[in-house]
């Protein structure tokens, strides 16, 4: 069973959240996954889901995501039960996700990927012209463009926008899945260790894209993360599991404090953190004075 720690959850308690697992279960023979794991998304929050490897938390991202359907359990977006629905009805849903490895075509520009995703939401029958007649892209129109431009200028793609993904490296090709999935305008968007591989500044630089996503498109983010720092800088509330069972919720400085999370971590990657957050308070503090 679960040993959920009763800590308290930042506001957004009266909202419907945007997803919700409620008692999820995973069996895989005699292995147990997943053991009653709850989870919610708030509007417009950013969710952090971490834990050692092992801990389940792909397979809660694949019963989310509706690729994975749960031994028990129930998941819901905005209060509406799609535990046995496909990945494309959550998608019609508002649901998009990004995976761990970019899944992008190497010969299209980035701008082209993101008119892609926008024909999907707004002009499924121009997909077909754009990709498989061989025609190429037809003229966008101008509502098109406005929010096309609108998404290269959040993510910052402007100086790449015309260039193709496969010359580009892999920090740009994160922001380039970021864009296309926001393109289909959902409502809620999970990302799958969006800073794996990434380099300090590019993930600082994802970290600050994320924000302003969420600020500008009201959307919301749920993320599986093995960067304890980034999760705990940038998260409303955090998530943690554990061999299949959720160990702990609640705010950054919660989880930052939180004995459970230290001992299964074994205190490295949650010390290092708190180390690396007071010493960014005092860098500011000092800055001041």
């Amino acid at each position: 069973m679960s040993a959920d720690s009763n800590v308290s959850i930042p506001a957004f308690q009266g909202e419907t959240p945007r997803i919700e697992a409620r008692g999820i279960t995973m069996r895989f023979g005699g292995l147990v996954a997943l053991d009653d794991v709850c989870l919610k998304v708030p509007s417009q929050s950013i969710v952090g889901l971490v834990g050692p490897n092992g801990a389940g938390k792909s397979t809660l991202f694949g019963v989310l995501s509706g690729l994975l359907p749960p031994t028990a359990g129930t998941v819901l977006m905005d209060g509406v039960e799609v535990t046995r629905k496909s990945a494309q009805a959550r998608a019609a849903r508002g649901m998009a996700r990004t995976f761990q490895h970019p899944e992008l075509f190497l010969s299209l520009t980035v701008r082209e990927h993101i008119v892609l995703a926008d024909r999907v939401r707004h002009a499924k029958r121009r997909v077909w012209s754009d990709l498989l007649t061989g025609r190429g892209f037809g003229r966008p129109d101008t509502a098109e463009n406005d929010r096309v431009d609108a998404l290269v200028d959040t993510l910052g793609l402007g100086p790449i926008q015309h260039r193709s993904v496969g010359d580009l490296p892999l920090g740009s090709c994160r922001l380039v899945e970021v864009a296309r999935a926001l393109a289909v305008e959902p409502s809620v968007l999970l990302l799958d260790e969006p800073s794996s591989g990434l380099d300090i500044r590019e993930t600082a630089e994802l970290a600050e894209v994320m924000q302003q996503v969420v600020a500008d498109h009201g959307v919301s983010l749920l993320f599986v993360e093995h960067d304890v720092e980034l999760v705990l800088r940038i998260c409303d509330s955090v998530h943690v599991l554990d061999f299949g069972v959720k160990i702990a919720e609640g705010t950054p400085a919660e989880i930052r404090s939180n004995p459970a999370v230290r001992a299964a971590y074994l205190g490295e990657e949650i010390e290092e953190s708190a180390t690396s957050h007071t010493a960014g308070i005092a860098q500011e503090q000092g800055a001041v004075h």
